[in-house]
């Protein structure tokens, strides 16, 4: 081949080389912009007030914009309740905003510098304000009640607010560096820091330092959130770790209820061991018929030994309020927020005075509508309690039952609120069935714990299943039934000798029948078997523990099979 030749092939070559290499350049051109031109499309929000929560940007998700007025800044009543408190509420009675948060019950009339935390009268700076048919809180007045920080930064029209119960961290900047909008070199820049330039570091969901590939999410003092390299940080530092909720008890509750009447004095239990439990609840407490509020005291003296005694057995006391089926007068209490608060506040000043560690709210027998309201107490008890270390237990009927002992309740929110929520799983069959049947079937029991932990979405661990310590002998005759209630510990008693014992392994019972003097006799056995079958779900569903009603209707040996079965010494 000719050098003429040579040189045009080479340069034909040369050619297709170079196509090669400008096709390539241009492939890896379009992979790095389809790649990283995402990062660098600015998404921030100019145009309104950011709100920056606990290090997230949450001004797409606001229902409302964030108002500033008069150094005042507001939020409006339903990004409150999506970002703070999910239960706020308008009184209509008294024309006023309700919040709570973990230790604080706030209230606001509307148009009024003035407002109410736990009891105590507080001037502020705004008033609740009324925009296009939407209530706006003066927020900034606010940070007491839901215990955070909040900041407005006017350069950057940014609001920051931080929970002061959550771990916060900080470091100094070791170099001028640029802020991320991604954790790569390839993205937009959102801010400059200097060098020794304090920033914020952003915490995961662990609770730890957001760290994605060597790059560091933080906030800077303009409130713009971003990465940068992490070995251009100094040392962080923690300003405050997250605080922590202990509970009272560690492992399952095991609580009995110690029943005596109003017309009686507190039982002297001195000298007594009961095993397998960690809680007493006894009867102390009830409503005052018509007493708006008002709590009869069966304690007294008697009561105050009887606490000693429980804590120097190393039990709690969380005694129960009992509205004595007083239907009227509960719904006078629920419908009117400030006798809700007379009642809290004799709640409070009974633990005071009694050293309780707990209280247990059994209201039964309340109209259907009421549901709600009943729900607004327990809201409004819980922060009271939180603040002095005192436990919630509220007790409820199974589901889906008749309106005035079922229907009013509100299983799912009190089971979100109250420390624990106490399913009494008996009176399967009550005093007033037409029929025949067991007390506390084991199925049943089953049925409805599956029912609140689903259709009612409690948490597993409020749950504490109530238990029987008695069941019921159904007499039959020419149509006619009647019924008694017979303790576990007289059942023997009530059964002929050689009376044989059939096994239901559905109800997980003895099924018992016998005729006397032409009476047909029935009844389902409570005993250590049956109770230890509904006992068994406690650890199936991983529940928070079991209650018995009540102290002195049990056989000797059911605290032992207690004990085994909870793990409470």
């Amino acid at each position: 081949m000719s050098r003429k030749a040579r040189r045009a092939e080479e340069k034909v070559k040369g050619k297709f080389l170079y196509k090669i290499i400008v096709v390539a350049i241009l492939v890896w051109l379009a992979f790095l912009i389809l790649k990283y031109a995402p990062n660098y499309v600015n998404t921030e929000i100019s145009d309104k007030t950011n709100l920056v929560i606990n290090n997230s940007n949450v001004t797409g998700d606001l229902k409302k914009d964030v108002i500033i007025e008069n150094g005042v800044i507001y939020v409006s009543m339903e990004d409150i309740e999506n970002f703070f408190d999910p239960y706020i509420y308008y009184d209509e009675k008294y024309n006023q905003i309700i919040t709570t948060s973990e230790n604080q019950v706030t209230s606001m009339v509307i148009g009024e510098n003035t407002m109410v935390n736990n009891g105590t009268s507080v001037q502020t700076s705004g008033t609740v304000i009324e925009r296009d048919d939407t209530y706006y809180i003066p927020f900034s007045s606010f940070k007491d009640t839901y215990n955070v920080d909040i900041s407005y930064i006017e350069s950057t029209n940014t609001i920051t607010v931080d929970s002061k119960d959550r771990r916060y961290v900080l470091a100094d900047s070791a170099k001028n560096s640029n802020v991320k909008a991604y954790p790569t070199t390839f993205s937009r820049t959102v801010d400059t820091i200097e060098e020794k330039e304090t920033v914020t570091i952003v915490q995961n969901a662990e609770g730890k330092n957001n760290v994605v590939d060597g790059w560091v999410e933080v906030r800077t003092d303009t409130g713009k959130l971003g990465y940068v390299k992490e070995n251009t940080l100094g040392d962080d530092y923690v300003v405050r770790e997250t605080i922590e909720t202990k509970k009272q008890i560690d492992g399952k509750i095991s609580m009995v209820w110690d029943y005596y009447s109003e017309y009686y004095t507190a039982p002297d239990r001195f000298g007594e061991d009961i095993q397998g439990i960690n809680v007493v609840s006894p009867t102390f407490f009830t409503l005052v018929d018509e007493g708006k509020g008002e709590i009869y005291d069966n304690a007294g003296e008697a009561g105050k030994q009887y606490v000693e005694w429980a804590h120097s057995n190393g039990y709690m006391v969380w005694p129960s309020i009992s509205n004595n089926s007083y239907i009227e007068t509960t719904a006078e209490i629920m419908r009117d927020y400030n006798l809700r608060q007379d009642l809290i506040e004799n709640i409070i000043s009974l633990i005071v005075q009694y050293d309780l560690d707990g209280i247990n709210i059994d209201f039964e027998y309340m109209h259907d509508e009421d549901k709600d309201l009943f729900s607004r107490f327990i809201i409004e008890l819980k922060p009271r309690l939180n603040e002095m270390g005192a436990v919630l237990s509220v007790d409820v009927t199974a589901p889906d039952g008749s309106e005035e002992w079922s229907l009013c309740f509100d299983r799912h929110v009190i089971g979100d609120v109250a420390d624990y929520i106490v399913f009494m799983a008996y009176d399967q069959y009550g005093n007033s069935s037409a029929v025949a049947g067991t007390n506390s079937g084991y199925d049943w029991v089953k049925a409805n714990v599956d029912k609140f932990l689903g259709q009612e979405e409690v948490k597993a661990e409020k749950l504490i299943l109530g238990l029987p310590f008695y069941t019921r002998l159904w007499e039959e005759s020419n149509g006619n039934l009647e019924v008694f209630t017979v303790d576990m510990k007289d059942i023997e008693e009530v059964i002929p000798e050689g009376v044989s014992r059939t096994w239901d392994d559905t109800l997980k019972q003895y099924y018992v029948e016998f005729v006397e003097d032409g009476i047909t006799n029935k009844i389902w056995l409570e005993d250590a078997e049956s109770i230890q079958a509904k006992l068994s779900l406690i650890n199936e569903y991983n529940l928070a523990g079991a209650a018995y009603w009540e102290y002195g209707r049990e056989s000797d040996s059911i605290w032992t099979v207690i004990s085994e079965d909870l793990g409470v010494e």
